[in-house]
């Protein structure tokens, strides 16, 4: 046991470790061996803590020190991943997440970290093959990835719900801690919470901040509970101008935060984040107010018996497909995306010349996230760009692997790598811009654009989309026909292709899509804010009249 503290201080951990175990071997009972060993835990738990207060470093040095004393601790390279990957450290990030399978090929939700991470880098080697071992494993009921990586790999919402299912029974299971809420007296002003780590700079915001704003405020108070960082950006000053109640919760427990919202009498809580980062599920399963849905920021189902509600569309959610949501759905009238009704895109011109662009050409583009671009999609992108002379493919990747790899790709498509050019992370009003100089969205599917798409059709620049069968499949056309284009919506990836070939090779075509775009926009319901908001409260008021009636949630229908 002392050669193995010697060899630790010498920086030598695997011989420190050798010694330990042989301590271990020949006095089972030695105290300081297992004390050893405890340390090595007591130093990865630390690391965990750490990380959820977002001190990155400091979590890395814990787990340093862990990997000291016991190398070969799997659930330390899992976590050490996961800060890698917080910290756009991608690359490290994979090689900490496949330590950790060579360490223990089962450790929980492991496959589908490194899978995710393969994404983002746009590494497809074994995509196919770990695709089919993912579905087997989740039919088998084992706990091999988390809810929301799962929407950009596979579009199947039976798959999805059972594999959500695992995740909530095993993470976040319904909480006794606290007792069942007893009905509040009636409010003369319905109490709805906004629960979020996303009141800053982020999609989410940037589609909810209005929102906040025009509630009714004779029938509605509005509290926003904020776990996330607390960044006096323009957006977060925002939203703490745009509600009744702002709780900057960020240092609460999961208890202390429910309590809190139980204290204030919460009607209804709206859960913004779903099983994303950051994530807070657990306030949820304790309850934080009677009345629990699911919006925006995770596009799913959460599987979990204490949500009520789930806020969708027609499009979104077809009634053949409630049995894969375990919510009641609450079907708005148009599109269940809310947005802000203005924003303010440059004035001055971006010209091609600036992004990189040749000066001649047809160019299609596409701003999603790479963990969203699956080789399908991309093998439709090189067989259009194929079929276009001229044509470029503008896409964003913020990771330099990423951009290696798609160069890479589109080669090994036979497609010059000049013909995909890589735009950069631009400010809000520079980033919308940007879109008045592409002539066709490409969407990705399964996992469809969001908040691009709604940006991108906002700027008149048509999407064309591939619709699927599970929540996040269908976005895009949600979007379109709420701006009354569903021509631009496609059903197979042939048809998509064709679609794309044709817009691009017929400008007569594009034009008359393109007029109509944007001949509809000032009276697109999908950029009516208050009217979006007057739907929304009308479905608030019947699940809280329900609840006060004593009745169980029901699908939720609103009228136009």
């Amino acid at each position: 046991s002392n050669l193995g503290n010697a060899f630790k201080e010498l920086g030598q951990p695997d011989a420190a470790v050798e010694y330990y175990e042989k301590a271990h071997t020949v006095n089972p009972d030695s105290a300081e061996a297992h004390n050893n060993v405890g340390i090595a835990y007591a130093h990865n738990s630390l690391g965990v803590a750490i990380h959820s207060l977002d001190q990155h470093e400091a979590a890395l040095k814990c787990f340093k020190n862990a990997l000291a004393i016991k190398p070969d601790f799997a659930d330390v390279y899992l976590n050490r991943g996961n800060v890698l990957k917080d910290l756009k450290r991608l690359d490290e990030a994979l090689a900490s997440y496949e330590s950790a399978i060579s360490f223990d090929p089962e450790l929980d939700w492991m496959l589908g970290n490194s899978l995710n991470t393969k994404m983002y880098l746009c590494l497809w080697d074994d995509v196919e093959n770990r695709l089919h071992e993912l579905t087997s494993k989740i039919n088998n009921g084992e706990k091999v990835i988390s809810p929301f990586p799962l929407q950009s790999l596979i579009d199947d919402p039976e798959i999805q719900r059972k594999a959500t299912e695992i995740y909530a029974k095993n993470m976040y299971p319904q909480s006794h801690v606290l007792s069942i809420i007893k009905p509040y007296p009636k409010h003369k002003k319905i109490r709805i919470g906004y629960f979020s780590a996303d009141f800053r700079d982020h999609p989410v915001s940037h589609l909810t901040a209005e929102l906040y704003e025009v509630h009714d405020r004779e029938r509605f108070e509005i509290h926003a509970f904020s776990f996330g960082p607390d960044t006096q950006d323009e957006m977060n000053l925002r939203i703490k101008t745009g509600v009744d109640h702002f709780h900057d919760v960020r240092t609460m427990s999961y208890k202390d935060t429910a309590m809190l919202a139980r204290s204030v009498e919460l009607d209804i809580a709206v859960d913004l984040g779903g099983y994303t980062a950051n994530c807070r599920t657990g306030i949820f399963a304790m309850s934080a107010a009677p009345i629990q849905i699911g919006y925006i920021g995770y596009l799913g189902t959460m599987a979990a018996n204490y949500m009520d509600y789930l806020i969708a569309d027609q499009t979104i959610i077809p009634e053949e497909n409630q049995k894969y949501y375990s919510e009641k759905i609450v079907y708005m009238p148009h599109s269940y995306q809310v947005n802000v009704s203005k924003l303010s895109a440059s004035e001055a011109s971006i010209s091609r010349h600036e992004l990189g662009l040749p000066s001649t050409g047809f160019v299609f583009c596409c701003f999603n996230n790479t963990f969203k671009i699956t080789p399908t999609t991309f093998d439709s992108w090189a067989r259009i760009l194929k079929r276009v002379d001229g044509s470029v493919l503008l896409i964003y990747a913020d990771n330099e692997s990423a951009k290696t790899n798609l160069a890479k790709e589109i080669v090994l498509r036979g497609i010059d790598a000049s013909r995909l050019i890589f735009g950069e992370q631009l400010p809000v009003p520079e980033y919308l811009a940007r879109y008045r100089v592409a002539d066709l969205f490409l969407d990705t599917h399964p996992y469809n654009a969001g908040t691009t798409a709604s940006d991108a059709l906002r700027m008149g620049l048509p999407v064309l989309t591939c619709i699927g069968n599970s929540f996040a499949s269908r976005m895009a056309a949600s979007l379109l026909k709420a701006v009354n284009l569903p021509e631009l919506i496609t059903t197979t990836q042939e048809q998509y292709e064709s679609l794309a070939i044709e817009l691009a090779t017929n400008p007569e075509k594009l034009t008359i899509i393109k007029t109509k775009l944007a001949n509809n926009l000032a009276t697109a319901p999908l950029y009516d804010t208050p009217l979006f908001t007057r739907h929304l409260e009308s479905a608030y008021v019947e699940m809280y009249d329900r609840y006060q009636n004593g009745l169980e949630p029901e699908h939720i229908y609103v009228e136009h």
